[in-house]
């Protein structure tokens, strides 16, 4: 009996020291569990979990391998469209010239009442007067549109012109000849070695003086000139700046001065280093001067002359008009005439107004060519006058 119990005894003892002992060694793994296994990987070309029956896996992206030590990373695909969509919109695409007919329809409509009953055949007391108040309201002038429609009542009256066709036909001609000029149309440039040309701009302020140097030295950079410019407004403040933004966009240099400077001085710096350095061309901006003051009329004389000084060769000193101005910019054409000898005539905003026969009265009454105008405020938009696109666009109907 002893024995037996002594045998339970042993026995219960040994299953107790077993089961403490595999209780530690559990308790002993979840405080220092090593990392758990990977489950196991999905044989290739099988459906994921969950997927639909039949539904085509989808191959995996290839995996980058590390760059090297020192090599830069391969930017992602989404960067690199993107970076190339920013390079090709930093490069300018020169726009097409603009066209007369698509910027003239202000000035047009005055003309459209009397250009449709002449297209219609009619020619009477109607028609004469709408022709006449287009003519005026487009600001040709009274004394040019009464000339112009008494040589053309004359012809009706010998039976020359027959028809409303006729007569819008001889309409156009007429116009075509009131812009007949003796003087060139195209800008001077002589281009002789060691003597650069030199372009004055003239006009009173506001009309696009410092504007229209910035599209000159784009197209005279264009046609392969070599333009330096010359900041001689050195009253209106900012000019010399806005100036300079010019240069920058169409990467050509310039000579400025102080604020309230002397700008036959810097007209004469700006030639004299032209000379020095082979530039073909300097623009040369001038303070806008009321031409009904003499002192800077006088002033304006002197930059002439110290621009003509050796090596300087004055070939072109335009004068710039704001065709919104009408009648006033006919008053300004003729001082600055007798003060600077002007050679042409540039002519800005002809497409916001109606006011585009102005191109007719200048022509007439000062015999100056005009050589440039304004069709809109982008940089291509300063176009060569064309007096045939210029009728043209003046009569059309549609």
């Amino acid at each position: 009996m002893t024995i037996l119990v002594i045998v339970i005894i042993v026995v219960v003892a040994a299953v107790l020291v077993i089961s403490g002992a595999g209780f530690a060694i559990a308790r002993t793994r979840r405080k220092g569990r090593g990392p758990v296994a990977p489950p196991p990987t999905r044989p290739s070309g099988a459906p994921p979990p969950g997927a639909p029956p039949g539904r085509a896996p989808t191959a995996p992206a290839p995996a980058r391998a590390p760059p090297e030590a020192g090599v830069r990373p391969e930017a992602p695909v989404e960067a690199e469209i993107e970076a190339a969509a920013e390079a090709e919109a930093a490069v300018e695409v020169p726009a097409a010239p603009p066209s007369y007919r698509s910027r003239l329809g202000t000035v047009r409509g005055l003309f459209s009442g009397a250009v449709s009953a002449l297209r219609s055949g009619r020619i009477d007391a109607e028609t004469w007067d709408s022709l006449e108040e287009a003519l005026i309201r487009a600001d040709v002038g009274v004394a040019t549109a009464t000339a112009l429609l008494d040589d053309l009542r004359s012809k009706v009256d010998t039976k020359e012109i027959r028809s409303g066709d006729d007569l819008l036909a001889a309409l156009g001609r007429s116009i075509r000849e009131l812009l007949e000029t003796s003087g060139s149309r195209s800008l001077r440039f002589d281009g002789k070695e060691g003597s650069p040309d030199i372009w004055l701009i003239v006009g009173v302020n506001g009309v696009g003086k410092t504007t229209t140097i910035g599209k000159l030295a784009r197209r005279q950079s264009a046609a392969g000139h070599s333009v330096l410019l010359a900041a001689g407004d050195t009253f209106r403040a900012a000019a010399a700046d806005q100036l300079a933004l010019w240069a920058e966009r169409t990467g050509t240099e310039i000579v400025r001065g102080a604020e309230g400077g002397d700008p036959s001085a810097i007209v004469f710096d700006a030639v004299q280093r032209a000379a020095a350095r082979g530039n073909d061309l300097v623009l040369a901006d001038t303070a806008g001067r009321l031409h009904t003051k003499v002192n800077l009329v006088e002033e304006l004389k002197k930059i002439r002359r110290v621009a003509g000084r050796e090596p300087g060769n004055v070939t072109e000193v335009l004068l710039v008009l704001d065709a919104t101005t009408g009648q006033n910019a006919l008053v300004q054409a003729r001082q600055f005439t007798e003060a600077v000898e002007v050679t042409g005539i540039v002519l800005t905003k002809l497409d916001g107004t109606a006011k585009g026969g102005i191109v007719v009265a200048v022509q007439r009454e000062l015999g100056l060519p005009v050589k440039l105008v304004g069709l809109g405020e982008g940089p291509d938009d300063l176009v060569d006058f064309d007096p045939d696109q210029f009728v043209d666009a003046l009569l059309a109907t549609d």
